[in-house]
């Protein structure tokens, strides 16, 4: 069966279901997805993660190793993870377990593990991996250029937290966060695999009414700068990590997507295909990758980009990229570059729709996005047609991708 949404009703709302038949593999898999409850939701930094840490901690009756004793006992995994519009629950098993998973998965709802001892042992794993990341200059850089970009926004905080916001957080902030973005009313159910439509539909029946009524609020939208500026962070590093980013006035509404996924793999998203790369490794060697991306979701659109080069070439890099973004959105692309996109990108698409929660995932960003199951197949299409005085009408209709904000760790 092709990919298929239907609304079922639950208490007084249509919840979403997208789901996908899958009969290669006697496996079924689930996602519980809360809109509007990541780390753009939280009140304190840190807090959407570690709410969902805590349900990886257990039930408070069986506790982390019980309750994993009795997912490892039948071969079910469940687990939850938060990114920034969503909170995610995650469970998968063979198809005979399947309806022991949702009974886990019911009981999990039910009763998570709010105790101190869970709350400590949450604290301990997110303090570990903050510490971590103190020396992890690819992230330092990354999150400082948002925090530039996005100055001022809940995009630009600390969403992944810092010590002291972990330590302040309490059990009666993450119950207070769970109860009020874990609804049935804001969920969409993505379910695929060996069942039926019919068997999806019950499962969700099973799950859905145990979690409360929530208030539902529109994701807020955020535009990055375009003040251009470079913010330098001194660390004990031997090469420079530069990160790169700049507003992108576009919307993910538009139907014309397929411009901009052109417009990015030649930008910075193809590899050796791409202009950065071409430019900055193959001609003058000052990197071993140079990528950019075109983001284009709910909460804002804008361009980020990244390399790392020697100390010395540091200066030389970052004007090398301000010049290939300025000659891109001045001059468009040739004929030989969009063919190559063009190959690429029609050539490989089996290759993203190989597994179920490939084809799951794509057919739920068509319904989060508004789009019509099938859009992404019609893109392909266009991708085909398109011409090259259109491509650069696009392109060169885009100057504020020049008004690059750089972030760079480098040394002391």
């Amino acid at each position: 069966m092709a990919d298929t949404v239907k609304e079922i009703t639950i208490k007084d709302t249509k919840v979403p279901v997208v789901f996908e038949e899958g009969k290669f593999i006697p496996i079924v898999s689930l996602q519980l997805v809360f809109t509007n409850a990541g780390h753009l939701s939280e009140t304190k930094d840190g807090l959407a993660d570690m709410s969902s840490k805590l349900f990886n901690e257990g039930t408070k009756k069986d506790g982390s190793v019980g309750f994993a004793e009795k997912l490892d006992a039948h071969a079910v995994d469940i687990s939850a993870h938060v990114g920034r519009e969503s909170f995610v629950f995650e469970v998968s098993s063979l198809k005979s377990e399947f309806p022991y998973a949702v009974e886990r998965l019911r009981e999990l709802l039910k009763d998570p593990n709010y105790t101190q001892k869970a709350l400590e042992q949450v604290k301990r794993q997110k303090i570990g991996w903050l510490t971590q990341k103190k020396s992890d200059f690819d992230y330092i850089a990354a999150t400082k250029l948002r925090e530039e970009l996005f100055k001022g926004t809940p995009l630009g905080r600390p969403y992944d937290g810092t010590v002291k916001s972990v330590k302040s957080v309490t059990l009666d902030d993450i119950e207070n966060f769970i109860s009020s973005h874990l609804g049935y009313d804001n969920a969409i159910v993505v379910i695929g695999g060996d069942l039926s439509l019919e068997d999806a539909e019950k499962y969700t029946h099973e799950i859905l009414p145990l979690l409360p009524k929530v208030k539902r609020e529109q994701i807020k939208y955020f535009t990055a700068s375009d003040k251009k500026e470079t913010v330098i962070t001194p660390e004990d590093t031997q090469q420079a990590y530069i990160y790169f980013g700049a507003p992108f006035n576009y919307s993910y509404k538009e139907k014309d997507q397929y411009k901009a996924k052109i417009a990015e793999y030649l930008l910075g998203g193809a590899g050796f295909g791409s202009r950065l790369m071409e430019e900055i490794r193959v001609k003058r060697g000052l990197t071993y990758g140079a990528y950019a991306m075109l983001r284009r979701t709910k909460y804002a659109s804008y361009l980020s980009g990244y390399l790392q080069t020697k100390l010395s070439t540091q200066d030389e890099a970052k004007k090398l990229v301000q010049k290939v973004v300025d000659d891109f959105v001045s001059k468009g692309i040739t004929a030989e570059e969009l063919e190559a996109a063009k190959k690429f990108l029609v050539g490989s698409e089996p290759l993203r729709t190989e597994t179920l929660s490939q084809r799951l995932n794509r057919a739920y960003n068509e319904f989060y996005y508004g789009r019509p199951l099938g859009f992404s197949k019609e893109q392909l299409k266009k991708i085909e047609t398109v011409t090259l005085d259109e491509m650069n009408d696009f392109i060169t209709s885009h100057k504020e991708l020049s008004e690059l904000s750089f972030s760079i760790v480098t040394k002391k």
